[in-house]
């Protein structure tokens, strides 16, 4: 058995009479299995992300102008490249639902194991809350069903997606990939219209900081501008490293993950080269660097809008709920896997006759919702959820590190191109990004760091000597330190 990896202590789940590790345990706890193909996985990845694409991303400008906004953007493309080869090494080896908590609990223990699910929590749990709150915002300036934003529209979008996810995985995903083609249809279309309008002088019009060290007119805000906008070059990326979470639902995730996380991220990549540059080419970096809608804005400008424009809008709304619909997926296969081996309270892992983690997706759910409609600032719980991304990119990208050098001969179906060294650099950039954070909003920083210290807490004083030794992550672990035993005797 696994270091700290033991039958929990104190009366059995009440699901499951007898011993917690037991068939019947797992019984209640199992998911559909062959619902995705690599098709579906690769949607489940752009449409992680595609909100991205129509808003938040310029506010990248307004800390480094053009020029250290597409920097930052290369580089952070380049943590995501890294990220992803090391992630489809890594799934191929264990292809279940904990993702990167059970790639970390294998490489870096329990301790690791629940730092890293942790980080992904907070990631997959505030991202949906702030994008309920601009899900509202769209749908209040679109003039829906005459609604403004609200508690009300909040609580419509969580209880009729989580309402999907609760009938079934494979239809869930199904409906992901149509919103999220619309979207991706819709930001090629916006391109070919910017394009039109399409002045390379437009770029760097950010009048430059002469007290900035290093400023120029493609620098405004000097060297420190590429840094500072290190967390809004992620937008374009962030959350494609969710694709592993559907690893225990997929058919053939030994071939279907690796391809489809990296079709995923060639698409995320191209859309992210025409959505940056066109729509700062089409009305100039100062006119979008702090819009709600930059998309919409790159079209009209300060004028009226045109049916491209309309058609944008109600296009960006589409990308929203994608996001929207695929994190929440995201969020509860997290916290399933974590409840499943007992880091978390374990009913949370219960699945329904239809093999979904109903109080998985309902608690945070409900969790979310009262985020949104407490806080409404959304700008906030996203940074938050950057702070908590970066965190998990930099243990993951060690954990790759880690078994590539204890367990070389580890069985691999699929190898990282540049081994350890790919993950070096994914671990190095995340750890840039996760300091730039700090620079970005500090507050954010430090309310992730509280909910870390909350979640530790429970961990080191409960749950850690209640873990689950049946749990699939759990058992890879066992195998890892009972092969080592052997070799030392």
């Amino acid at each position: 058995m696994a270091q700290g990896t033991e039958t929990p202590a104190g009366p059995p789940d009440s699901t499951s009479p007898g011993a917690t590790g037991s068939a019947a345990y797992l019984r209640r706890r199992t998911l559909r299995r062959g619902s995705a193909g690599w098709l579906l996985l690769t949607g489940l990845g752009v449409a992680y992300v595609v909100s991205g694409d129509f808003s938040g991303w310029n506010i990248g400008l307004s800390k480094g102008g053009f020029g250290g906004l597409a920097v930052a953007m290369v580089l952070m493309g380049v943590m995501y490249a890294c990220l992803v080869f090391a992630l489809a090494e890594l799934s191929a080896i264990l292809p279940t639902a904990g993702g990167g908590y059970g790639f970390a609990r294998r490489a870096l223990g329990t301790w690791g194991g629940f730092l890293t699910g942790t980080a992904i929590l907070i990631e997959y749990i505030l991202a949906p809350a702030a994008i309920s709150l601009f899900i509202g915002d769209y749908v209040e300036s679109l003039g829906l069903f005459g609604l403004t934003s609200g508690w009300p529209v909040y609580l419509a979008c969580f209880a009729i997606f989580i309402g999907v996810h609760l009938w079934g995985v494979g239809e869930a995903l199904r409906f992901s990939l149509v919103v999220t083609a619309i979207a991706v249809a819709a930001l090629l279309i916006f391109a070919v219209g910017a394009f039109t309008e399409f002045d390379a002088g437009r770029l760097n019009d950010i009048p430059a900081d002469p007290s900035a060290f290093g400023s120029n007119s493609w620098l405004p805000y000097g060297l420190l501008g590429i840094w500072a906008a290190f967390p809004f070059g992620m937008w374009f990326f962030l959350g494609v490293e969710g694709v592993p979470l559907a690893a225990e639902e997929a058919k053939d995730p030994v071939r279907s993950m690796p391809k489809a996380l990296a079709i995923s991220l060639a698409v995320l990549v191209l859309l992210a080269l025409i959505t940056f540059v066109s729509a700062t080419g089409a009305q100039g970096a100062n006119a979008i660097k702090e819009a709600g809608n930059p998309l919409v804005v790159a079209l009209q400008g300060d004028g009226e809008p045109t049916a491209l424009s309309r058609f944008v809008n109600y296009a960006g709304l589409a990308g929203l709920v994608a996001s929207f619909f695929s994190l929440i997926f995201a969020g509860s296969r997290q916290l399933f896997a974590l409840s499943r081996a007992g880091y978390l309270p374990r009913f949370l892992s219960l699945t329904n006759r239809r093999k979904s983690p109903y109080l998985g997706l309902l608690i945070p759910g409900v969790i979310g919702f009262t985020l949104a409609a407490w806080s409404g600032n959304g700008g906030r719980m996203l940074n938050v959820a950057v702070f908590g991304a970066t965190i998990s990119y930099a243990l993951m990208a060690l954990s790759h590190i880690v078994l590539r050098r204890r367990e070389p001969d580890l069985p691999r179906p699929y190898r990282t191109p540049g081994g350890a060294r790919t993950s070096g650099v994914a671990f190095v950039l995340a750890c840039s990004a996760l300091v730039a954070t700090f620079l970005v909003d500090r507050d954010a920083a430090f309310i992730a760091l509280g909910v870390y210290a909350v979640a530790l807490a429970y961990f080191a004083f409960y749950s850690r000597h209640r873990l689950v030794a049946a749990a699939p992550e759990e058992e890879f672990a066992a195998l890892a330190a009972a092969e080592a035993e052997l070799k030392r005797d």
